[in-house]
């Protein structure tokens, strides 16, 4: 699968520009602020549908614009997909699949594959577990639609849970039998998510110890880990425990909408103890792992996208890198970088064919 031609009108900082990509690896090379993570996060739209450094669909508008345009033509299994994506104040924002409007978003995700490495991965170290959470459930959404359709049933239940808790503390009322059929939804969603989570950690794990391996040159033990309340209780259980806490607090305390995954390196929390460098190696291992994982459940090999990741990383960690991506594992990239000649000599050393793009 790849991305032949992006077409974008009023984008961020674009007023109108097209490109033309190499199957292999593509470059955007240019000085900070004119456009190469712009440029990145227009493919990204395309394949999530929304933005991954700004999700506020009308902040994408370039300023003084009324709309913007997004128009990707890729090739999956010798067959053309165009993704037209498109977004005019005050209205709903369309994403059309070969001119054909989606009714639910949701249908898109998984159709085109891509994983994104960028300086903003840092905050699955340094941020909260939901952070964490969003990577497990977009990693498998990627290439399972029932996970995806579980979770936003999940949540919209949660949603209603919560209002409802709301309701009984302003009107000084409670009704166990209402709550219960929440509970009960609650837990068979749940209940799915939570063995969909576990069944992937234990496949990821391998290949994310693999990938940091290869990367840090195998000087370093690294491990992630499940954490859930699930692993103790089941959600029935846990719900019961935790009712009167959440009528007192007013909303759900408890569920999978609270697991947590633990980073550690030599047996230690690695936003505390890792450097700078195993920090990124780490995220950079996570992002090679998330792309292996849904290269193998999708059958088809995801796009990716660097955003930015060669800068405070030592030398033999950047070669470890380029080494990674120059086999047959891998299709299109696409790299951005503020020093156009040291990414032409980096990508020189993979072989590949290639473009850069100066901006």
């Amino acid at each position: 699968m790849f991305l032949k031609r992006l077409s974008l009108i009023n984008y961020k900082n674009f007023d109108s520009r097209t490109f033309d990509f190499d199957m292999k690896i593509n470059c955007f090379v240019g000085p900070n602020g004119i456009g190469k993570t712009n440029a990145l996060d227009a493919i990204y739209h395309l394949t999530f549908g929304k933005g991954y450094f700004n999700p506020v669909a009308t902040q994408n508008i370039r300023h003084g614009e009324e709309f913007f345009v997004i128009e990707g033509e890729f090739e999956k299994s010798g067959r053309e997909e165009k993704i037209v994506c498109s977004l005019k104040k005050g209205m709903k924002k369309t994403i059309k699949r070969n001119g054909k409007a989606y009714d639910r978003l949701s249908d898109h995700i998984g159709l085109l594959p891509l994983v994104i490495i960028s300086p903003a991965d840092r905050d699955l170290i340094i941020e909260g577990s939901d952070t964490r959470r969003k990577f497990i459930d977009g990693v498998i959404s990627q290439s399972d639609q029932e996970y995806l359709q579980t979770l936003i049933n999940y949540n919209r239940v949660l949603a209603q849970r919560n209002s409802l808790l709301k309701y009984f503390v302003a009107n000084r009322t409670f009704d166990a039998a209402t709550l219960q059929v929440y509970d009960e939804q609650l837990n068979a969603y749940g209940t799915v998510i939570f063995n969909k989570r576990l069944n992937f950690i234990e496949a990821f794990i391998p290949i994310f110890i693999a990938q940091y391996s290869a990367i840090s040159g195998g000087n370093e033990e690294v491990m992630l880990s499940y954490d859930s309340k699930l692993q103790d209780k089941g959600l029935m259980a846990l719900l019961s425990d935790s009712l009167e806490k959440d009528r007192v607090l007013q909303y759900t305390s408890v569920g999978v909408h609270k697991d947590d995954l633990n980073f550690t390196i030599a047996g230690h929390p690695i936003k505390k103890f890792g450097s700078q460098g195993q920090q990124k190696s780490f995220l950079i291992a996570l992002k090679f792992a998330q792309f292996h994982f849904i290269k193998e459940q999708a059958k088809t090999t995801p796009i990716l996208l660097l955003d930015d990741i060669f800068d405070k990383l030592d030398e033999n960690r950047v070669g470890h890198i380029v080494s990674l991506v120059d086999n047959e594992h891998f299709g299109q990239i696409f790299i951005s970088d503020t020093h156009a000649e040291r990414t032409e000599n980096i990508i020189k050393n993979t072989h590949q064919s290639y473009k850069i793009f100066k901006l």
